[in-house]
């Protein structure tokens, strides 16, 4: 029984309804906006395909007058001359000075180390007989030694002897005639030498030191003679000393000088 109330209500509410929907005004429409000038309008036609192809036709025709329109203008506009710049007034304020730009600081260039100086060489050259022969051996060295200086070496046994002598003549009676030039000059102590290899030779006298001896070289040479000094035993020797050129080695001074023996020296005993 309440099943069918129920399909009674809702027939009578269905019906009420669709009485509504048929008896109700349609709602007003609101004005659509003015159509602008030149620009196609968009209409809904019903239809399938052939409405479609109605409307794309409809619409060509405003869209081709709207291409003519705006051809004219378009084309004016690019034939007028384009206007000039407007040059913008002078302005009373005077002009910022521009920024200098900063020029970045030179670096100081590190200077590269001088090369060090070669430490310099010293040596000795000898032994010599006498001071002449050290005095020669310093000319044949010449360029290669520099600071030169002549050193004799005593004799640690104190026998040395030095003797002063005249050249051996050719003969006797040569060596006989120059001991009267010596007799003459007033020198005394002297004989001629009659063996060996200083045959006429004329002695002048024989001294323990040198400086004996060459005091009396002095007085000979003095009378007009060139005596010689002669070392005998065990004399000191006599070495020449100097600081080594900077190109040249030990055995090439040694070599040139005539030396015996060379020997690494300080420099600081040159000074």
């Amino acid at each position: 029984m309440l099943t069918r109330a129920l399909i009674v209500v809702l027939a009578i509410l269905n019906l009420g309804v669709a009485t509504w929907w048929l008896l109700r005004d349609e709602p007003a429409r609101a004005p659509l906006p003015p159509h602008p000038t030149g620009v196609a309008e968009l209409r809904w036609l019903p239809g399938g395909t052939d409405a479609a192809v109605a409307a794309q036709a409809s619409a060509a025709a405003p869209t081709e007058a709207l291409v003519e329109r705006e051809a004219a203008p378009a084309t004016a506009v690019a034939a007028a001359p384009a206007p000039a710049p407007a040059i913008p007034p002078a302005s009373s304020k005077p002009a910022e000075p521009v920024a200098a730009i900063a020029k970045p600081a030179l670096e100081p260039v590190a200077e590269k180390p001088a090369a060090p100086a070669a430490t310099p060489r010293c040596l000795a050259l000898g032994p010599f007989a006498d001071r002449a022969a050290a005095t020669a051996a310093q000319g044949r060295a010449g360029t290669l030694l520099s600071q030169v200086r002549l050193r004799e070496q005593p004799a640690a046994s104190g026998s040395a002897r030095y003797r002063v002598l005249l050249p051996a003549a050719a003969n006797r009676d040569d060596a006989q005639a120059t001991v009267k030039r010596i007799v003459a000059a007033g020198l005394s102590d002297y004989y001629i030498i009659s063996q060996g290899e200083e045959t006429n030779a004329i002695a002048l006298g024989q001294y323990r030191n040198r400086e004996g001896a060459e005091r009396r070289m002095a007085a000979v040479q003095a009378a007009g003679f060139q005596p010689r000094l002669v070392a005998s035993g065990d004399a000191g020797q006599w070495w020449l000393e100097g600081q080594l050129a900077a190109a040249a080695e030990p055995a090439q001074a040694q070599q040139r000088s005539g030396a015996a023996q060379q020997r690494s020296l300080e420099c600081t005993r040159l000074r």
